[in-house]
């Protein structure tokens, strides 16, 4: 038997028991024509393809078995899914943990549903297409019109050679693809809202239907003790409180995650459903449960006073990384569970406490590693490819980023929202700054409990932290460009364009991008690069990076920085390890270097 990749349950703040991964060998073909929907070809009724793919590997990846680099504005895909008999009464729900970038799906050519996004997670009812006991079809057609600027690519690269800080592109399925049974009235999602100085979390269910005389049962759960427990009636937007007693919050130096299981009970006896979230096991003694559902939750506050992020009541000093998620054999897809853990350890080792998440919307597992290990996070976007000009652009971006916040938001690594980088180019204002302040307002609406950082550098319009990108590569110079002034005050990157300073927090966001290539190794391709021109020796690339970062801690209005960047990627050699996760360095000597705080922090 073929061992599944990818196994692990792929979203683990939700988890159920009744799933089956999809993940392994799918045949597919390609469709440059896009003629696949029309008469007499007709894909959609495929009963299987000529080729063969490893999902949930793009095409262009190595792990996939394809390996095609060029362009692939359409394909499809066909796999046989086998539905138990023992669902018999459940709703059939087929996921999608990312495909990019217009996804449909048939089963036994029927379409059961459409997506719009490369980036974020989806699903479709696929319940009255399927028969438990019974094998169908199951086709998936994507489009990725990669070019047209109308939609969200990060930094898949628009030329066909990767250039510059542009990369191999993933095209169709690239995250784990399951089924799972959820039964009628089963909870579709929860928004889990820890209230730090209440010790409380505030449990926001969503069903899949709402019945008369149903309850939902919560518990919190810490090392198998009962913490906190409740039951409320089932209805949607109704949330259920639960206070904990002798509360541990979440922190960085100590990432403590209450067990939270939900139950769906029924008032006469019949089982619905069953939930698992961040917390413990829930076993109520009132009616029988229809679903379950196994969550985690952390107690952690972020908020804004004066120009300092604060984590639970106290200041803190962001030592960040840009981590892009590329892998060299998986490109957008770590080629396993335990890679995603491995880039964070790595972050951590060389002195960083977090990262910022650059260009690309990470796995639902990466998140889960790093509220595990205690690893703060801004979640980003793959803004970059939408022509910030256009109204069909604004409409494909922000009902993506609208799913990739509530997808993402009960993670308590997760610190801050940025929907934008570098948004400099543009010949109309009026849309830009409407585009941006909507961004900005969906943030504050869906998630009200993080500040948002409105686009990374450049441009901002309204935004609770101010952020900059300088890529000076003499420490005077950067010295002499950040040192605030009576005439210009703090250093901006685009102050003809935006609003003045009002004091919010301030943190260099890009900084670094020191290209290195290790003696006696070759460039990964003619057009390797770093920003500046590279150190001679390797003594002058250290004491480049530390000149650079002692400049940011020396200057009191500066409360975090982003160095640029984790690992190589393809042609980019800036990284603190090589593109294979390798180290390029002596890892202690640059922890010594990253893992400071500035002197004035905490006084």
């Amino acid at each position: 038997m073929t061992e599944i990749p990818r196994p692990e349950y792929p979203r683990p703040q939700f988890e159920r028991s009744a799933w089956i991964n999809l993940n392994g060998p799918w045949t597919y073909t390609f469709d440059f024509g896009q003629s696949g929907m029309d008469y007499p070809r007709e894909l959609f009724k495929s009963t299987g393809f000529e080729e063969t793919i490893i999902v949930p590997f793009c095409p262009e990846s190595a792990l996939s078995g394809v390996g095609h680099k060029d362009f692939i504005n359409a394909m499809w895909y066909h796999r046989t899914i086998e539905i138990p008999a023992d669902w018999s009464g459940k709703r059939m729900i087929l996921h999608f943990g990312g495909a990019d970038y217009e996804c449909e799906a048939f089963v036994d050519g029927r379409s059961v549903g459409t997506h719009f996004g490369g980036t974020v997670s989806f699903s479709f009812d696929i319940t009255d297409n399927c028969k438990p006991g019974c094998t169908h079809d199951l086709v998936v057609r994507i489009k990725d019109d990669l070019r047209n600027n109308h939609q969200p690519r990060g930094k898949q690269c628009n030329v066909f050679q990767s250039r510059a800080c542009s990369y191999t592109r993933t095209t169709g399925i690239w995250q784990t693809v399951w089924l799972e049974a959820v039964a009628p009235c089963g909870l579709s999602s929860v928004h889990i809202i820890p209230d730090f100085d209440g010790s409380t979390f505030a449990i926001i269910p969503r069903y899949h239907g709402v019945a008369a005389g149903l309850k939902l049962s919560a518990r919190a759960m810490a090392g198998g003790d009962l913490k906190a427990e409740i039951t409320v009636p089932a209805a949607n937007g109704v949330p259920a409180l639960l206070s904990i007693q002798d509360a541990v919050a979440w922190s960085m130096e100590n990432p403590f995650l209450y067990d939270i299981e939900l139950e769906v009970r029924n008032s006469v006896g019949e089982v619905i459903d069953e939930v698992s979230c961040y917390a413990g096991q829930v076993r109520n003694s009132v009616g029988e449960v229809i679903d379950e559902v196994s969550c985690y939750a952390g107690l952690r506050k972020v908020h804004i006073e004066g120009s300092q992020v604060y984590l639970n009541n106290a200041p803190i000093y962001q030592r960040l990384v840009l981590d892009q998620g590329f892998y060299p054999d998986g490109i957008w897809t770590a080629p396993n569970d335990e890679a995603l853990k491995n880039d964070i350890v790595l972050a951590i080792k060389a002195g960083f406490n977090g990262a910022r998440l650059h260009q690309k919307v990470f796995e639902e597992r990466f998140h889960y590693w790093a509220d595990k290990l205690g690893y703060i996070t801004w979640g980003e976007s793959a803004s970059w490819g939408c022509d910030n000009n256009s109204e069909l652009s604004a409409r494909n971006f922000i009902s993506e980023w609208q799913e990739i916040v509530v997808r993402d938001r009960n993670h308590p690594s997760i610190i801050t929202w940025t929907p934008f980088n570098e948004t400099g180019a543009f010949t109309n204002p009026k849309q830009h700054r409407r585009l941006t302040l909507d961004c900005y307002m969906l943030c504050k609406d869906l998630d009200p409990t993080r500040p948002v950082n409105d686009s990374s550098g450049w441009i901002h319009h309204k935004t609770d932290l101010w952020t900059v990108h300088d890529y000076k590569q003499d420490p005077e110079g950067l010295k002499e460009k950040l040192t605030p002034t009576q005439e210009r005050g703090v250093m901006r990157n685009s102050p003809d364009k935006e609003p003045s300073y009002t004091g919010q927090p301030y943190l260099v966001d890009e900084y670094g991008g020191i290209k290195w290539i290790p003696e006696g190794e070759v460039p990964f391709a003619g057009n390797s690069w770093g920003y500046g021109d590279a150190p001679q020796t390797l003594e002058e690339f250290y004491s480049r990076l530390e000149g650079l970062t002692n400049v940011l801690l020396e200057q009191d209005h500066v409360t975090g920085y982003c160095y640029t960047q984790l690992t190589d990627v393809e042609q980019e050699q800036n990284g603190i390890y090589k593109f294979d996760r390798s180290p390029k360095f002596d890892m202690e000597r640059v922890a010594r270097i990253f893992s400071r705080n500035p002197e004035w922090f905490g006084k």
